[in-house]
């Protein structure tokens, strides 16, 4: 009589996919050992763009134009769904979003060629101030993942971000030309 084969299904707790995670980011640090002592006091560490990762920052103005809201719960659901989870840093104090996005993106992506009012490539010699992965809810701290990072390595879509971009554009042209002098 024959057996049957068994399914193995791997399963990853959400500590084990931080950890990761946090190994992965810490690639882009200068200092490894500052940058882990840092997360564990401040829960932000500066982190090096154009090597493992580059971000593309957009104002809050822009993310919230392409939402149609300044909620951030409706804000950070909406980037998940629209940039098919890539991930994505918010400053609440700054307004600014960071998508991260590979690095070869600060010189192939169209938003490179491009000077878009409230977007910008941060690429090589630019420093980013990244919370750690366990921030992920808009009230906790200053800085969080509205996105979080699937895994290691698991950046965004530069392409993703760029209909983002012009979604935001669409929706303003859209507004401004509906309201009345």
């Amino acid at each position: 009589m024959r057996s049957i084969p068994t399914l193995r299904v791997l399963v990853h707790t959400r500590a084990e996919r931080e950890l990761a995670v946090s190994h992965w980011l810490l690639s882009a640090a200068d200092d490894i050992a500052l940058a882990r002592n840092e997360w564990a006091n401040s829960g932000i560490t500066l982190l090096r763009c154009g090597g493992v990762f580059t971000t593309i920052r957009l104002s809050a103005r822009l993310v919230q134009a392409a939402v149609g809201t300044t909620d951030p719960d409706a804000i950070d659901a909406y980037l998940t769904d629209f940039l098919r989870g890539g991930p994505v840093i918010a400053d609440t104090t700054s307004q600014l979003y960071y998508a991260l996005v590979p690095a070869s993106a600060a010189s192939r992506s169209p938003l490179a060629a491009r000077a878009l009012p409230d977007v910008r490539i941060l690429g090589p010699r630019c420093y980013l101030g990244v919370p750690h992965p366990q921030y992920t809810a808009p009230y906790e701290r200053r800085s969080y993942w509205p996105v979080p990072m699937n895994g290691p390595g698991a950046l965004g879509s530069p392409d993703a971000v760029m209909q983002l971009v012009t979604e935001a554009r669409h929706r303003r042209t859209t507004t401004d030309s509906t309201v009345g002098p």
